[in-house]
């Protein structure tokens, strides 16, 4: 008895040639699945796993999520603005005593009371305490605040249905001007105002109402939210206003 003639073992899919097909293809389009490699190259699955991940030595990530995209010339300006600001607190360590940092911001009815804020001490044998989820409070206003090193300088409601427009802003930068030269005596004449590129701050016409009281505003680098430290619940009453917090907010802002 003899034994028939067969072809043998298959020939592995594995070779150079289906490793360098995938890595063309991966190299065209980083986010094309197995499935879809396998049926490119004709492959089975398990192997085109495996040339990607022992051959190739590479594996799926997901992007990163990031408030914003900075393009190169932004870096830059942010980079330069920072520059000068830490140049001017350096040769007048005062300086930051002089300028108002102002924002709008978002105030609910009230808060929901957090899984943390309503932990107790227990022993072993005391009873687990249930809690009924809430959802946030559905009434909410918009609360203007203006704040220096010293405390809260100016603070106003946004009434129900009025949007903080170019002309808006200009009354509250109004009544911002005699509130500093009654509660600030000492920077009446010298206070700096710094806020963010919100449309309704950068408009023409606040521009020009700035210049015309001569007052004169910090820079802000792009898409830098740190550095205009309003967006918080007044109400747990930070003090993001300090020197130190200014300072590293400062610091900070020169890294890209």
């Amino acid at each position: 008895m003899d034994d028939d003639l067969c072809s043998g073992r298959p020939t592995r899919s594995q070779t150079d040639e289906n490793v360098t097909r995938v890595r063309d293809l991966l190299n065209s389009d980083r986010r094309m699945s197995v499935w879809l490699l396998a049926e490119t190259v004709n492959i089975p699955k398990s192997i085109v796993h495996c040339i990607v991940t022992d051959e190739l030595i590479m594996r799926k990530v997901c992007a990163k999520l990031v408030p914003k995209l900075l393009t190169d010339e932004q870096k830059a300006n942010r980079v330069l603005i920072a520059s000068e600001l830490k140049e001017r607190v350096d040769i007048n360590p005062d300086f930051l005593d002089n300028f108002i940092t102002g924002d709008e911001s978002w105030t609910f009815e009230y808060d929901p009371e957090t899984k943390r804020q309503s932990a107790e001490w227990h022993t072993l044998g005391s009873p687990k305490q249930k809690k009924a989820r809430t959802s946030k409070s559905r009434v909410k206003t918009m609360l203007i605040v203006f704040f220096d090193a010293k405390g809260v300088v100016h603070k106003e409601f946004v009434p129900q249905g009025q949007t903080v427009n170019a002309a808006y802003y200009v009354d509250v930068l109004e009544r911002l001007g005699k509130r500093v030269i009654r509660v600030r005596k000492n920077i009446g004449a010298t206070w700096v105002l710094h806020h963010d590129n919100a449309p309704s701050h950068t408009s023409l016409r606040v521009r020009e109402f700035l210049a015309k009281h001569k007052v004169a505003t910090l820079p802000q680098p792009p898409y830098r939210p740190d550095l205009v430290p309003a967006d918080f619940s007044c109400s747990r009453g930070p003090r993001p206003h300090s020197k130190d917090a200014v300072l590293t907010a400062l610091t900070l802002s020169k890294r890209p």
